[in-house]
């Protein structure tokens, strides 16, 4: 069965969508603020911007129609549930009575209203490799490979924070000579600078705020937060924070951990789960913001990724509970390099396929081709793809041409399977507001987005199917593109499996052939 409907996607796909490759499309002014903050809406062919075409399939597909109502499970670092434009969407578990200390529905979870926080009061945590180097070296080439990128990693925090160090010893030396914390670049080269000490503070501080622009301040805190964490946190052998958890991460049985507050006690710590939310499901229209892909969804937020890696079975555990508590799709804005426990979430992306529900995954950051370093989790075990139901995503700038691959996004034309945007989305953030980020978290929930609006619209079509919609119904780009630390050009149909970018109008319009051709031969 699976075989004919995989046919009928490859029809559907050759005879109404092959309008040939894109052509070259280019922007011809810079793009508006308001373009750019919903820019992964708009339409390639109309706009010349790489965008999945969502606001064409709202008006030209989905005006007067109406959809079930779909969970998404967002397994991230939390989500503020309060957020202006996320309220009205955040699942609730109606089988719950709040606050009575119970577990009203036997789902295994006490007053589990808004989902569940598998890492209860913890936040920063070892990268993967640490954890490897914690247990005694046993010769294998994982252990072997976690030493190699230990050291390296090492290298270049030393640099790094020596770097810091410098920036934070001049900005420090600016603020008090003028007196001000939050000073301008204007007022920065207005500062007289008599002393030799001050000169070097001003040229240091001008450089950097010359490569940042406006957001320098920032910049430089964030740069601070990503170096000391990584050295305090990541890196460092002698951190535990799993002894806050109070479990044992290495049984996959021990599960009576973690607690119902889907956020963490730190607001920005919540950043990436709250705008990975808002690029799907934010209210669309209402003048707050940017717009959310998919319009009639709850937010099921299970916090599951600390501020370093993440656990095996922390994924494994939240991908299960997503899925018995109701979600169809799942999205999933984290990797890493190594899964000593990889068999646990194998297990659990197998159950979600057995449940009918939809993965879709951030292909990471690295700028490296995933089929030769392997980013976490996969689908596949020792080149064999073990499910049908595991969308990974490779991210995309708003810049048509050889750039249109974003300069972090990893690719491979195996482990990739469609491109999303990625780069500048404008989504919400803890406490009310709204931000600019990128990344191949950002593709993810778009395309997510994408999925959702078809089982929105198209509930008789299974997960497998809308994987094999997203990829076949994109647009492809008949362009070389930069790709890799190395910046080596290659076509774009070798960047990916589809060699597309998402497309929301063509994979609704192939959900309803689909769909109907389903319905009008149900032995399909």
């Amino acid at each position: 069965m699976r075989v004919l409907q995989f046919l009928l996607l490859s029809l559907f796909s050759l005879t109404i969508y092959a309008q040939g490759t894109s052509q070259n499309f280019t922007k011809k002014a810079p793009l508006t603020d308001q373009q750019l903050k919903r820019w992964s809406h708009l339409d390639l062919e109309k706009d010349s911007i790489p965008g999945m075409s969502v606001d064409k399939a709202y008006v030209e597909l989905l005006k007067g129609k109406k959809g079930v109502k779909v969970i998404v499970g967002v397994v991230d670092s939390g989500v503020d549930i309060n957020q202006e434009d996320l309220k009205p969407v955040i699942w609730t578990n109606k089988k719950e009575i709040p606050n009575n200390g119970k577990d009203d529905d036997k789902n295994g979870f006490i007053d589990d209203v808004h989902g569940w926080n598998f890492l209860g009061d913890s936040n920063a945590e070892n990268l993967e490799m640490t954890r490897i180097l914690k247990k005694p070296d046993d010769g294998s080439e994982t252990y072997k490979k976690a030493l190699s990128d230990y050291n390296a990693k090492i290298a270049d925090l030393t640099d790094a924070k020596e770097n810091v160090d410098v920036l934070l010893k001049a900005d420090k030396a600016v603020r008090e000579a003028l007196k001000k914390d939050n000073y301008t670049l204007s007022e920065l080269k207005d500062m007289p600078s008599v002393k030799f000490e001050l000169y070097d503070a001003k040229r240091i501080m001008l450089s950097y705020a010359n490569q940042k622009g406006d957001t320098f301040h920032d910049d430089l805190k964030s740069y601070q937060e990503y170096v000391y964490d990584q050295l305090d946190y990541n890196l460092n052998k002698d951190f535990n924070a799993r002894k806050l958890v109070g479990d044992n991460p290495e049984d996959i049985n021990d599960k009576k951990y973690g607690n119902n507050v889907v956020f963490s006690k730190e607001r920005k710590d919540n950043l990436h789960g709250t705008h990975v939310a808002g690029i799907i499901a934010q209210a669309r229209n209402n003048g707050l913001g940017g717009d959310g892909v998919a319009d009639n969804v709850e937010i099921m937020a299970i916090r599951a990724v600390p501020n370093g890696d993440e656990y095996d079975k922390d994924i494994a555990l939240a991908i299960r509970y997503a899925v018995d508590n109701g979600a169809k799709v799942i999205n999933g804005s984290f990797g890493k390099d190594f899964s000593p426990h990889a068999e646990w979430v194998y297990d659990a992306i197998k159950y979600a396929a057995s449940k009918d529900v939809l993965i879709v995954h951030a292909a990471g950051n690295d700028a490296k081709d995933i089929d030769k370093e392997p980013n976490f989790p996969t689908d596949a075990v020792n080149g064999a793809e073990i499910a049908d139901n595991l969308l990974t995503i490779g991210a995309l700038n708003y810049e048509y041409g050889e750039k249109v691959i974003a300069k972090f996004s990893n690719y491979g034309q195996k482990n990739v399977d469609v491109y999303a945007p990625g780069v500048k989305i404008y989504a919400t953030v803890p406490g009310n507001k709204y931000k600019y980020l990128q990344g191949t978290s950002m593709a993810a929930p778009n395309a997510a987005g994408v999925a959702t609006l078809i089982r929105e619209y198209y509930p008789n079509l299974k997960a497998a199917q809308v994987k094999q919609i997203l990829m076949q119904s994109g647009t492809p780009l008949n362009l070389e593109v930069l790709v890799d630390e190395k910046r080596i050009k290659i076509p774009f149909s070798q960047a990916s499996v589809s060699g597309k970018i998402v497309n929301a109008y063509n994979a609704l319009k192939m959900a309803e052939e689909m769909s109907n051709s389903i319905k009008n031969n149900p032995k399909l």
